[in-house]
């Protein structure tokens, strides 16, 4: 056993006295399905409903106990490691001034304030979490604070790897596969430690949003590289770039463990999850599961273990992932109408919707033309098959349409 491996597994046992360890549970749902033995690692279920508890408890354990003088503590986070520092502050009697993104979830927000009480003060600041970063930093600086870094500090590292320890002591074996989230990398690095040296025989596969594939940038590089722009969809894993001391850890990695997840299948994940596990996930924490589609080859037959990572999920939300997840799947699609201005045009064009066409949105979007009006339409419907079908009935009438479902441009400004 390596010092590294050694450390986690006594950080683990002092998480003890503060939080039971997270269930490792057999999902029949998902083990059928892909015709393996499937667990999902719950860090849903931590007291904070995210891993992030896990390092911000070490980091300060580790700090305090080289400096009980400090009791000022800093950090910038999107929202789970918020609550993680909100949570250790109020253990350990600390003060801790937390910065947010002003686009952060109100539900995280709140939580925030609700684990940290008055030990706590939170900062709204920044529309991007670099932003955010920059001004917690410079704040620390001033304030004479540590500043807790969410993923690039070694003890930080060493607390998440709290997770591998407690899935190799929760299972009778080693798992076959363990996927996971990753976005800053203190996660993904502390479990390569821990497994490295613990269960080499177990094969890792890292996942990020495709927004934000820092880690993929990176090993392209060879070095950290900062991303011209970021999809903060994924709040949890949509870093620009990826740590300094993390990466050292994954720089080996193989490209091909590397797996990305677009935002719209994520969502897809979070609805299955949802309606049929009743398992609340963010989507961050969605994000191991929504590669299974692509492992269903590689995992059929092995076991898996699927960490999913939070569930700090905001339900205002819900309406924009059920919409991105009906896109997804091609059972919504937007397309804006050259309709002509004539007695029973309408009504033309609304016979030729099938049975299970249900329109979503109207909306004239230019009223004064003479002969013609441009109108927004959204049609939902049970199958993607049906689209076509209906595209077919329009050309063959001679309506002049635009499908704009996958236009980025027009679909932010219209829909």
């Amino acid at each position: 056993m390596t010092d590294f491996a050694d450390a986690a597994l006594a950080t683990t046992a002092r998480m003890r006295a503060v939080f039971p360890a997270t269930p490792c549970m057999r999902n029949a749902y998902l083990s059928q399905k892909y015709d393996c033995d499937l667990w999902l690692k719950r860090e849903d279920l931590s007291p904070v409903r995210s891993y992030k508890i896990r390092g911000a408890f070490n980091a300060m354990r580790k700090v305090r106990a080289e400096h009980p003088e400090q009791d000022l503590f800093v950090a910038a986070s999107a929202g789970n490691h918020a609550q993680g520092v909100a949570f250790a502050c109020q253990h350990f009697g600390v003060r801790g001034v937390i910065y947010m993104p002003v686009t952060t979830p109100q539900q995280k927000i709140q939580k925030t304030r609700t684990f940290g009480g008055d030990a706590v003060t939170i900062e709204l600041t920044g529309d991007y979490f670099d932003d955010t970063l920059a001004a917690a930093q410079a704040f620390c600086d001033e304030a004479g604070g540590h500043f807790l870094s969410p993923f690039d500090d070694p003890n930080v590292i060493e607390g998440q790897a709290s997770v591998a320890a407690e899935i190799l002591a929760e299972m009778e074996t080693p798992p076959d596969i363990v996927i996971m989230p990753v976005g800053g990398g203190g996660l993904s690095s502390g479990i390569r430690r821990y497994l490295s040296d613990m269960a080499p025989q177990t094969r890792m596969i890292l996942v990020e949003p495709e927004g934000g594939a820092s880690l993929t940038a990176a090993l392209a590089a060879g070095e950290p590289v900062t991303l011209d722009g970021v999809d903060n969809f994924v709040d949890g894993a949509a870093v620009a770039r990826i740590g300094a001391k993390t990466f050292e850890v994954l720089r080996d990695v193989d490209p091909k463990n590397v797996r990305i997840a677009p935002e719209d299948r994520i969502c897809t994940r979070i609805i299955e999850m949802l309606n049929i596990e009743g398992i609340v996930l963010e989507p961050a924490g969605a994000l191991a599961l929504d590669v299974l589609d692509d492992l269903a080859d590689e995992i059929r037959g092995k076991s898996v273990v699927c960490i999913t990572s939070g569930g700090n999920f905001d339900f205002e939300r819900l309406p924009e992932v059920r919409e991105r997840a009906q896109r997804y799947a091609g059972l919504k699609k937007y397309f804006i109408l050259r309709l002509p201005q004539r007695p029973g045009a309408l009504r033309d064009f609304l016979e030729m919707l099938g049975p299970k066409d249900d329109i979503a949105r109207f909306e004239y979007l230019k009223k004064s033309a003479r002969n013609f009006g441009s109108v927004l339409i959204g049609i939902e419907t049970d199958d993607a098959a049906n689209f076509p079908s209906l595209f077919q009935r329009l050309d063959a009438a001679e309506f002049v349409y635009r499908d704009i479902t996958n236009d980025v441009t027009l679909a932010e400004f219209l829909v």
